[in-house]
């Protein structure tokens, strides 16, 4: 396989990343378009090749909704489904997402006026309380209902396991996952997937 064919689509030659020398005697990496879909519309910015997923996310592209927590991808608030996996964003490397899909916590609910169900069934159960560890529980949920529509309580603690929360002891947010699944939390009032 030739050079040219191993880089991703969107890269040309003049975009590819290369260490320059400054001034000062310091290597630094000019910044390169990452091309990705974020919540179902195409974006693009310009990224150092080293940046973290969760970086470009909250200061390149404006959506803050992704907390870090403890930036070594023990905690989970740091969570986003990238081509419908979950993944703790602060260990991604930005440019692994070249031309994926990225799921944020703002791109969860259907529209501006109606919450998801399990954004609902959260707010129905207690399962948000300061709001750190919320984004990333909602999007692991996620995750683990498209996995197992109808989960028993030991698949949502064991599909919640990589989380953590420091206010509500989990009851709450086991028992929110739980209602997610139930036609209280999916009917007129708590929207749909």
């Amino acid at each position: 396989m030739s050079m040219s064919e191993s880089k991703p689509e969107s890269w040309s030659e003049k975009s590819a990343p290369r260490d320059v020398l400054t001034s000062s005697g310091s290597f630094t990496s000019p910044l390169i378009e990452l091309r990705l879909r974020v919540n179902g519309s195409e974006r693009s910015c310009l990224v150092h090749p080293m940046a973290r997923l969760l970086d470009v996310l909250r200061e390149s592209l404006a959506l803050p909704g992704t907390k870090e927590g403890c930036g070594e991808g023990e905690c989970g608030a740091c969570a986003v489904l990238l081509n419908g996996e979950l993944v703790c964003s602060c260990l991604v490397p930005a440019l692994q997402t070249m031309g994926a899909s990225v799921t944020t916590i703002e791109g969860v609910a259907p529209s501006p006026a109606t919450l998801d169900r399990v954004q609902q069934a959260f707010i129905e159960c207690g399962g948000a309380q300061c709001g750190i560890c919320t984004p990333g529980m909602i999007i692991a949920a996620k995750a683990l209902l498209a996995r197992h529509p109808r989960p028993t309580e030991e698949q949502v603690r064991e599909g919640l396991a990589g989380n953590l929360c420091r206010c509500t002891g989990y009851t709450k947010i086991f028992t929110s996952v739980l209602r997610a699944c139930t036609d209280e939390a999916s009917g007129s009032r708590g929207g749909q997937d």
